[in-house]
């Protein structure tokens, strides 16, 4: 095709870029006067760090400390429209699909980055000089990475070793701005059979990336502001004061990370016949004549530590719904790349494939009901909003395709149609990889605690028949909520009996380079 006359050096066929430019100017301008309108003075001075970086070219790695409800989310979408406004690429990335849908254009660090699922030493991202990544990157003029604390320290390493090659310089991430967020009192990297130890020194803040990084905090809650009543915002504040004191480990007595602590009175499941079924109702109140309601699972959750306590409840709720209830099977097989022999096929044929139950992929007999929310556990369609995470409602079972409506994110209500697909886990515990042809889904009346992160909820039931296992789980549940009446906990003791005191892990040595 012909070049047009106006064509300049500037003008690209890339894809990538051209979607990061696919805004109005204007638009962003108008955002960005909004959002300055009603900046705090603390957000302010962030703000004015990070866009004088920016239009100086100078780069540098920074870090934004602050808990739920400060603002971080805002603090994202102000700096973008700044950028964008002058025309020029912002990078949104976020270590969770649910956290990118909270992001203007925002992506999972893995898609846009290319970062291997397992990370070691001397991992490198899959983005070669003068492919549509790398032009992607050295065009960006800042990066914003929300939810960093639970990413392995490789993952950023592995980052800022690529750009370096790209933009051949030494200069930390290639000299280019890249602003991290998070809470460092959330769940830290999930690390397969690591100890204390090892899971700490995965944490960003063991990286030696940390000593060129700039911490800055933000402190006051926004949530206080949007109150109207006096009494509330007192009852809010102590409430959050009280969850910070969670999440820092300073509530009951410390006993090297583990503390075992009171749950008050009014967050306890009262002492009845039927506790577990308080929870339920309290979580899913009249959930036959509500289920179809578009806004009612949107904001309530049962969460429990493990897959386990998860399936149970599912399982249990599930039996409740009307309805038959439609089982698909998978295809289980050994991957091609496995150089098998015959014991192996022996050892591993369909049958044992089948009984394999592990993080990543939904079982082999997967059992739903229309009208039955379920979770996406695989990343689909970014700008549809179909990320690992994405709440789902069945609407329809058909034999190759289901029918769902969105729960979650920006595209509440969009009708879906999510097919069988074949699934690897990244690590299931066996000697050879094996593959698993299903619907990527799993059923969501209750969820793990680790996959509620970077979720607000309305409603929110804690089912604790073990206490939790890895620091920050407890922080992370009572932070899920806005007051203190949208949480009711149920704790087992070891003999079986309702108590009011669980166990809360915090290792406290995360936080020493703060």
């Amino acid at each position: 095709m012909p070049v047009p006359i106006e064509y300049s050096y500037e003008d690209t066929e890339n894809i990538l870029v051209l979607d990061e430019l696919d805004y109005d100017r204007f638009e962003m301008g108008r955002e960005l006067q909004q959002c300055l309108a009603s900046i705090t003075d603390e957000q302010r001075k962030v703000y004015d760090v990070i866009m004088d970086a920016v239009t100086n070219d100078s780069g540098g790695m920074f870090f934004l400390y602050g808990h739920g409800g400060t603002g971080k989310t805002f603090l994202w979408k102000t700096l973008s429209a700044a950028v964008r406004s002058k025309g020029k690429i912002v990078i949104n990335v976020a270590s969770s699909g649910i956290a990118s849908l909270l992001l203007p254009g925002g992506r999972t660090t893995h898609s846009r980055f290319g970062l291997p699922i397992d990370v070691h030493e001397s991992s490198t991202c899959s983005i070669s000089q003068q492919s549509p990544h790398a032009e992607l990157l050295i065009r960006a003029k800042l990066i914003i990475w929300d939810e960093a604390p639970m990413m392995h320290r490789y993952c950023f390493e592995a980052l800022d070793k690529t750009m370096k090659s790209i933009l051949q310089t030494d200069k930390p991430f290639g000299g280019k701005v890249v602003i991290l967020g998070g809470d460092f009192r959330q769940i830290l990297p999930v690390v397969l059979k690591a100890s204390r130890q090892d899971i700490v020194h995965a944490t960003i803040n063991s990286s030696p990336l940390w000593n060129f990084c700039r911490v800055m905090k933000l402190t006051k809650n926004m949530r206080l502001q949007s109150c109207c009543s006096p009494s509330n915002v007192d009852e809010i504040k102590e409430f959050g004061d009280w969850i910070l004191n969670v999440g820092n480990g300073d509530v009951g007595e410390d006993n090297d990370g583990e503390a075992s602590i009171e749950i008050p009175d009014d967050m306890l499941i009262g002492d009845s016949e039927a506790p577990f079924r308080d929870l339920l109702e309290f979580v899913y109140p009249d959930l036959l004549s509500n289920m179809y309601d578009r806004d009612y699972f949107q904001g309530r959750a049962i969460l429990a530590p493990t897959n386990e306590c998860v399936e149970s409840v599912n399982d249990h709720l599930m039996s409740l719904l009307p309805g038959e209830e439609k089982v698909y099977l998978s295809s289980d097989s050994m991957c091609r790349d496995e150089h098998t022999t015959e014991d192996n096929a022996e050892i591993y044929s369909t049958e044992i494939l089948n009984t394999i139950r592990c993080s990543g992929v939904p079982s082999h007999a997967l059992r739903i009901k229309v009208s039955a929310p379920v979770m996406l556990i695989r990343n689909i369609d970014q700008a549809r909003g179909l990320c690992n995470g994405t709440r789902l409602q069945i609407i329809r079972t058909g034999i190759h395709v289901l029918s769902c409506k969105i729960l979650s994110g920006k595209n509440i209500g969009d009708m879906v149609f999510i097919p069988r697909m074949t699934l690897i886990p990244s690590n299931s515990g066996l000697p050879i990889k094996f593959q698993r042809r299903q619907f990527p889904l799993i059923v969501s009346f209750a969820m793990t605690i680790n996959k509620s992160q970077g979720q607000t909820l309305s409603h929110v039931g804690l089912y604790l028949p073990r206490p939790v296992f890895s620091h920050g789980q407890l922080y992370v549940v009572v932070s899920r909520v806005k007051s203190r009446g949208g949480i009711k906990i149920f704790i087992k003791s070891d003999s079986g009996e309702l108590t009011n005191v669980t166990r809360n892990v915090v290792y406290k040595e995360v936080f020493h380079r703060i």
